[in-house]
């Protein structure tokens, strides 16, 4: 469990963030979302005892950041943007050097277990400066989790990995997310959206909208939103469309699909289905489409960016 109550930094006389108030719970997977410089590093950097605040006050799994920072370290799990590994070490070694400096009892088991949740068990005797960029992450996570912590936080996790990796590491996440508070940070949309039951959009150092991504596009919409694809050339499709009573905001895309909206509890797709099909058209495609996390960003910040 993660609360935080009007955090605020400043560096000198610029400050990264102002009044930030959110709170993570245990099993549940919480992204910090935003674009480079927005605050989610500093954010991230407090929360794990690295730095104080200025203002504002924080309890990571029930303790102060600040008054109780050795307790709160005890029971964090942290991956920072370059994950702190040593080439030179074999993973077993490494890992057992970070056991060592926590004072872990029964180290060896709570290696064998963070090795075999990152799947990394048939590369513990393979030196580190050896692996690829995904084995390394790999290792990074199972570093913070070698002593089964309370809270994860995790500072961009899948920056600089191939499509492949990504997908590892993004299941690794999704599993820990089920028994634990994680709380990650990323400026790449599409991984929140894939990953995270909430999001917390964050831009010039100020949250703009917290809700869970589904949410953000029932709210910002305002309409529901389906994608029309027929047999053949629909050039004369989208007008027909548009006569239909309930539909708005009709357009042809550059595939050749036609895209629509009706209001909220006005579902003219039987309609819709019934003149396209009267219109002499195969119905091949009739379904929703979502607001994405992409589109739903720049509608937040947008007003955000011209007050500023």
């Amino acid at each position: 469990m993660i609360r935080v109550d009007g955090l605020t930094k400043d560096y000198g006389t610029r400050r990264a963030i102002e009044n930030l108030t959110f709170e993570a719970r245990q099993g549940e997977v919480v992204g910090f979302l935003g674009p480079n410089g927005a605050g989610k590093t500093t954010t991230m950097r407090i929360l794990t005892g690295y730095m104080p605040p200025t203002y504002g006050s924080a309890k990571v799994a029930g303790f102060d950041i600040v008054s109780e920072s050795l307790e709160v370290r005890r029971r964090v799990g942290y991956l920072p943007e370059t994950a702190p590994l040593y080439a030179d070490m074999t993973v077993y070694e490494y890992l057992k050097f970070m056991a060592d400096l926590r004072h872990l009892p029964n180290a060896e088991d709570m290696i064998d277990d963070a090795l075999e949740m990152v799947g990394m068990e048939e590369r513990a005797e393979g030196y580190v400066g050896a692996l690829s960029k995904g084995m390394r992450q790999r290792i990074g996570l199972a570093q913070a989790l070698l002593h089964k912590p309370e809270v994860l936080i995790l500072d961009e996790p899948t920056i600089g990995l191939d499509p492949a990796q990504v997908v590892e590491v993004r299941k690794i996440i999704r599993e820990i997310g089920k028994e634990r508070t994680v709380l990650l940070s990323t400026h790449i949309l599409s991984e929140a959206q894939a990953l995270c039951d909430r999001v917390l959009i964050i831009n010039k150092g100020h949250i703009v909208v917290e809700d869970s991504p589904e949410n953000l596009q029932a709210r910002l919409v305002g309409a529901e939103r389906s994608i029309l694809r027929v047999k053949g050339d629909a050039d004369e499709l989208a007008p027909k469309i548009a006569e239909i009573e309930g539909v708005q905001n009709v357009k042809a895309q550059p595939d050749g699909s036609v895209e629509f909206q009706f209001a909220p509890g006005m579902d003219v797709r039987p309609q819709v289905a019934r003149a396209v099909i009267k219109a002499g058209y195969d119905l091949l495609e009739l379904r929703p489409v979502g607001m994405s996390l992409e589109e739903i960003f720049l509608e937040l910040t947008r007003d955000n960016t011209k007050e500023k």
